[in-house]
């Protein structure tokens, strides 16, 4: 794709060619309040993208992206603006995806640092030419900025996207090691270099370029070695348990299942070991205890 040759002219803009078809709109109540901040400022103060291309007259170019401050500078009467020409022709479709990037590709207010502008703000008249609307006002109310402060964290969030079998996989993991240990952490930001080494690992490996396949290789990885989860919880000097909490049957057996034949066999001796008193109700681990202190003794 060609690099943009561009460079800045004086157009009257209300001579320029808006868009026939634009999938950006803007409410009532936020046009208006657009309109009186220009008014207000007497200039437009951000500066629309036009295009030629030999389609359109010096002078009526079209408007790629701006056109909403376009017209509401119009409305508010001001006359001429500086525009960025593409000075270049241009496919369709590359006009279109200038068009669309400008609306879709766009940052999000950290609501803490907004909420600390905004009330910077005394005068009523430029809280209001802030133009923040109801619902971002509402966010703001429940912001609690001590709070925040006082924790101070360094955090980066990190979203991965599944397809509902792999997001099916990926909880069960996640469930089977947070039952591996008897706490919960914070992951540092330390591991985070460690975790993307271990997804390019699985990328290269694996011959594969998307990271929620490179993450499934991972998970598939620790679904193969549960049983390297018993340090946590089990000495490897004396056999001896390393805590008093709940620990997952799968890093004992290796295996998340047990063959149906088996499952029933269980369920039958769990309900009469309860009916007869030889376990407690809700404690099904005793019967484990029972028969693993026969087999001991046996041996």
């Amino acid at each position: 794709m060609t690099k943009l040759d561009t460079t800045i002219v004086r157009r009257t803009l209300a001579d320029l060619t808006p868009l026939d078809t634009n999938a950006r709109y803007m409410r009532q109540e936020t046009y208006q309040r657009l309109v009186e901040n220009l008014r207000e400022d007497g200039e437009l103060t951000s500066t629309p993208l036009i295009y030629s291309g030999g389609e359109y007259d010096e002078g009526r170019e079209l408007i790629l992206s701006g056109n909403h401050r376009v017209q509401a500078a119009v409305d508010a009467g001001i006359v001429e603006a500086d525009c960025k020409l593409i000075t270049q022709n241009l496919p369709k479709a590359r006009q279109v995806a200038l068009q669309l990037s400008h609306n879709a590709i766009e940052g999000e207010d950290d609501i803490a640092i907004l909420k600390q502008l905004y009330e910077s703000i005394e005068d009523i008249d430029y809280r209001g030419y802030a133009g923040l609307d109801d619902k971002t006002l509402e966010l703001l109310d429940k912001v609690d900025l001590e709070s925040l402060s006082e924790a101070n964290l360094d955090f980066h969030t990190v979203q991965l996207t599944f397809l509902p079998p792999e997001a099916d996989a990926a909880r069960d993991a996640l469930e089977s090691l947070s039952k591996a240990v008897d706490e919960t952490w914070l992951a540092a930001y330390r591991d985070y270099n460690p975790m993307l080494d271990a997804l390019a690992a699985a990328h290269s490996s694996h011959n594969i370029g998307n990271v929620a396949t490179a993450l499934g290789v991972l998970i598939a990885l620790t679904e193969n070695h549960l049983t390297d989860l018993q340090e946590g919880y089990l000495s490897p000097e004396s056999a001896e348990p390393l805590h008093q909490g709940h620990v997952g049957l799968e890093v004992v057996f290796g295996s998340r299942t047990v063959p149906a034949t088996t499952a029933a066999a269980m369920t039958k001796a769990l309900k009469t070991a309860t009916d007869s008193g030889e376990i407690e109700a809700g404690k099904p681990w005793q019967l484990l205890d029972k028969m693993i202190a026969d087999w001991m003794n046996v041996r």
